[in-house]
C-alpha cells in the first residue's frame, strides 16, 4: 500500500482555540501527524510526498471567494497593524454572520464586504480554525497528499493512505471549521470522478462530516455516509442527523447513521453493515 504526506503539513502550528468560552492551548498540533508516521513506519508502510497540484484539485469543491480568503488572509489581517491596532497572532473571527442554512442553496454568494474582519467572520465557522503564517500553504499539501492517493487508486486499481493532517471533513464549500479548512477527501473523490462516473464517501469519526455533506448535498456522482456519535448534544450540533438524506440530484445520496454517545462495537458495526449494504446498492 502508498501511503502519502508532505512534511509542509506540519509547518501550521495553531496557538489557541476556543472550549466553552475559553481560549484554549490548541489540540491540532503537529505531533498528531508524527504519530501516525510511527505507525506507518512500524508497519513498514513507505511515505511519499504528494506533487504540487496547486489549487486546481479544489476549484470543483471549494468556491474561489473561500480560496482567496485562505490565501491572502494572514498577510492582510497582520496588515491592518497601526498606532494603536495590534492585530493578534493569529486569524479569528469576532462575528458571525445569520445563514438560514436553506438547503434548496446550493452556496452562499462571495462576502460583500472586502473587509478583512468580515471576511473572517464569513468564512470561518467557529473559534477551533485559527489562521497563521503557514495554515494556507499545510492545508493546500494535505490535499494535495489525498489527490496523489487518488491518482494511485486511479491508474493502479491498488489501496492508498493519504495522511491528511490539517484535516479537512469539516470544511464546507465556502467556510472552514472544527479544524478543517481545505476538505482533503472531497478532493480526492473529485479527482477520482475523473475516472470513475460514481464516488462513495465512507466517513468513520466521531463528528459527523458536515463538510463534506455540504459539497456533494446536491450530487448524485458521489455519495457520502457519515457513521458518527450523535450530534444532538457533540459538534457540528446543527447536521449529521438520519433525516438529511440529500437534496435535487442528491437526494437518497447521503446517508448519516448517528449513535448513541457510549455505544460499543456491536451497535457500530450493525451501523457499517448498514453503510456497507447502502454503498453496495449505489
Amino acid at each position: 500500500m502508498k501511503a502519502f504526506f508532505s512534511e509542509e503539513q506540519l509547518l501550521h502550528t495553531p496557538q489557541q482555540f476556543m472550549r466553552l468560552g475559553r481560549l484554549s492551548a490548541p489540540t491540532d498540533l503537529p505531533s498528531r501527524a508524527e504519530s501516525l508516521q510511527g505507525a506507518l513506519a512500524a508497519r513498514g508502510i513507505k511515505v511519499e510526498a504528494p506533487a504540487d497540484y496547486g489549487r486546481k484539485p479544489l476549484e470543483n469543491i471549494h468556491s474561489a471567494d473561500y480560496l482567496n480568503y485562505l490565501e491572502t488572509a494572514y498577510a492582510r489581517w497582520q496588515s491592518q497593524k497601526a498606532p494603536g491596532v495590534d492585530p493578534g497572532p493569529e486569524v479569528l473571527p469576532n462575528l458571525s454572520p445569520y445563514y438560514n442554512g436553506r438547503i434548496e442553496q446550493a452556496g452562499r454568494g462571495p462576502c460583500p464586504s472586502p473587509s478583512i474582519v468580515a471576511q473572517t467572520g464569513y468564512y470561518l465557522s467557529d473559534l477551533s480554525c485559527p489562521i497563521g503564517p503557514q495554515t494556507w500553504r499545510s492545508a493546500l499539501r494535505s490535499t494535495h497528499s489525498a489527490v496523489a492517493a487518488a491518482d494511485h487508486v486511479a491508474s493502479t486499481g491498488g489501496m492508498a493512505y493519504a495522511l491528511c493532517r490539517p484535516s479537512g471533513h469539516h470544511a464546507h464549500r465556502d467556510r472552514a471549521g472544527g479544524f478543517c479548512y481545505l476538505n482533503s477527501s472531497a478532493a480526492a473523490a473529485s479527482r477520482l470522478l475523473q475516472t470513475w462516473s460514481k464516488v462513495a464517501v465512507l466517513d468513520v469519526d466521531a463528528h459527523h462530516g458536515d463538510g463534506t455533506q455540504n459539497i456533494f448535498y446536491h450530487r448524485a456522482d458521489v455519495m457520502t455516509v457519515s457513521l458518527h456519535a450523535d450530534p444532538g448534544a457533540y459538534y457540528p450540533f446543527y447536521t449529521g442527523y438520519a433525516e438529511e438524506r440529500g437534496h435535487g440530484a442528491g437526494e437518497g445520496y447521503n446517508l448519516n447513521l448517528p449513535l448513541p454517545h457510549g455505544s460499543g462495537n456491536a451497535p457500530f458495526l450493525a451501523a457499517l453493515d448498514t453503510a456497507l449494504t447502502a454503498l453496495g446498492r449505489y
